[in-house]
């Protein structure tokens, strides 16, 4: 098991090789350190949030509505990560709800055809996600709104795929998932401890409510995968990452 020590040493590596895996970003070609590198996910998540808002700023500094502004976020948050947490939510309502067996299950979640139980589920998540974030950018000033807020749920967002990978085995033995390994618990909860704290930061005492909700759905959607699958796959975490977002973006925009 790493130490916080080996975890520190480890930084400027475990950082290009989460944005490698979590993202597209045009960085030098980095050989990826696995699950390794799982702690550092949510300071990738923080990053792609900061450049959500820069957007969102640029955006509302030239008169772009609050509405328009919000897809634009959403858009760009999907070209940076090649839309494989959207994919993953798709693939894992498709899976989950649409077959009757744990074979079945995971052949539809392979399938790289959407189905209506997909669709549904990009729609309506997506749907929340603009909506709780038109708020945000409505209510929220730039200083210690939508830059706040934009940053601490990126980063809270990609912390429970971390603990879903540390705490649920691999449901098919390939894929993703099974290729980027296992993180130790220790890994898993540097990771969620840097979610928190960065939240905490951005957002006091908010971030209290934000932990609790992200968690909730992740905890929600472990034991839906576990009693369908028998675990995690890469699909899965992606969904986790959609809905960690979500839950973080509605309690901010309620706090709003």
């Amino acid at each position: 098991m790493p130490s916080f020590r080996d975890i520190a040493y480890r930084l400027p590596s475990d950082l290009l090789s989460g944005f490698a895996l979590l993202s597209r970003l045009p960085l030098p070609n980095h050989r990826g350190a696995g699950a390794a590198s799982a702690w550092a996910w949510p300071l990738v998540g923080a990053v792609l949030g900061a450049l959500g808002a820069a957007l969102a700023s640029a955006a509302l500094w030239l008169g772009v509505t609050p509405g328009v502004t919000a897809a634009l976020v959403l858009a760009f948050g999907a070209m940076l990560t090649g839309g494989l947490h959207e994919d993953g939510l798709s693939d894992t309502a498709d899976g989950l709800y649409g077959g009757w067996t744990r074979e079945r299950r995971l052949e539809i979640m392979k399938d790289s055809r959407v189905g209506s139980f997909g669709v549904l589920a990009l729609v309506l998540v997506t749907l929340a996600r603009w909506s709780a974030l038109t708020a945000v950018l409505v209510y929220g000033g730039p200083t210690h709104g939508f830059w706040a807020a934009l940053v601490a749920a990126g980063a809270l967002s990609r912390a429970p795929m971390a603990l879903m990978m540390a705490l649920l085995p691999n449901a098919r033995g390939e894929g993703l998932s099974h290729a980027t390994g296992r993180p130790g618990p220790l890994v898993a909860l540097v990771g969620l401890g840097l979610a928190v704290a960065i939240a905490g930061v951005l957002t006091g005492w908010t971030a209290v409510p934000l932990v609790f909700a992200a968690l909730a759905v992740t905890v929600a959607l472990a034991f839906s995968a576990l009693r369908r699958i028998g675990g995690q796959t890469g699909d899965i975490l992606g969904a986790a990452q959609q809905l960690a977002e979500v839950a973080c973006l509605a309690v901010l925009s309620a706090r709003m």
